[in-house]
């Protein structure tokens, strides 16, 4: 019974969350043009492909083999890889990426819509082998430090990038050992994404909310091979994290998504692995909305962490 249960509100939910995600969410994946933009700030964004997006001070045009991902110049830069959390506006991904761009750093954004969330096998995880494929054939050309900077579900798609390490450690390992520090903000897990997806896609709405978790819960049961399975070995990989690069975790106790008690759990089996951690909690912050409720303690933090990485000198 509880199978043609889920069966009939996976049907009926399916129809209508497809139809009002397909019209917001961009192609599963695909290499684009390298077009150029100047943002307002003085800011330049170029994207790679439709979830990766450069972002620098510089005024400079590259070019990309979509095959290799291989880049037409040198990056002469330290470089922040930005894993932002589903929906964020461009708005958001500027400020938090100007973090980094203040600090003399270039930015690339990787980004996952709901409909990549939720078939890996076509979206986020040929995201994370696009990406794995940028650092791979750019490796070469990093002469300054890599940051990793995650939010929300983005520690999910950094999960799948990490999962295609051990297949090939001596292909892989050295492009996590080029990688000196990593920040997470709200990392959500797998048990919260029902919770944390329908707030992204539709954060004014309840009614739409509602039937996007049916969905989703229904989606997670009956297609466990599809999805479920998934998610499940990205968070035993990050757990397990091949990447031993200190990390930060940035989290709230009044955040349901990312809650503090999963991140302190990964916390403690990085330390078992060696990885030196760092822990901000704040009492009162709603998801990857920390740095905006709390701009200056973010800032002190997050730099005091990138200065004990060797990363930055004398930031503030």
């Amino acid at each position: 019974m509880e199978v043609c249960r889920l069966q009939v509100v996976a049907s009926r939910a399916t129809i209508r969350c497809r139809r009002i995600i397909n019209q917001s969410s961009r192609p599963l994946l695909q290499c684009v043009p390298m077009t150029f933009v100047r943002l307002d700030r003085g800011v330049h964004m170029q994207s790679i492909t439709t979830n990766m997006q450069y972002l620098s001070n510089d005024s400079i045009k590259l070019k990309v083999d979509p095959n290799t991902m291989k880049l037409d110049q040198n990056i002469k830069k330290p470089l922040c890889l930005m894993m932002i959390y589903m929906t964020a506006k461009p708005k958001h991904v500027l400020k938090y990426a100007d973090l980094y761009l203040t600090k003399d750093f270039d930015v690339i954004s990787v980004s996952c819509t709901p409909t990549q969330l939720m078939w890996p096998a076509m979206g986020s995880q040929v995201i994370a082998d696009r990406l794995l494929s940028f650092l791979e054939s750019n490796s070469s050309e990093f002469t300054h430090p890599l940051v990793v900077h995650g939010f929300s579900i983005g520690a999910y798609l950094w999960a799948e990038l990490l999962v295609q390490t051990p297949r090939n450690k001596k292909r892989y390992q050295p492009i996590l050992e080029r990688i000196a520090a990593q920040i997470w903000d709200s990392p959500a897990d797998v048990d919260e994404v029902p919770i944390g997806a329908p707030l992204a896609v539709f954060p004014n709405n309840k009614f739409l909310q509602n039937i996007f978790r049916l969905y989703i819960r229904a989606h997670m049961k009956l297609l466990h091979n599809v999805a479920t399975k998934h998610y499940m070995r990205a968070t035993e990989v990050y757990h397990a994290s091949p990447c031993k690069a200190p990390g930060l975790f940035l989290v709230s106790k009044t955040d349901p998504i990312g809650a503090e008690k999963r991140s302190r759990r990964a916390a403690a089996s990085w330390e078992q692995l060696g990885i030196k951690c760092n822990f901000k909690c704040w009492d009162r912050s709603p998801h990857v909305q920390h740095y905006l409720r709390h701009p200056e303690e973010y800032k002190s933090v997050l730099y005091s962490h990138l200065e004990e990485c060797g990363v930055l000198k004398n930031s503030r």
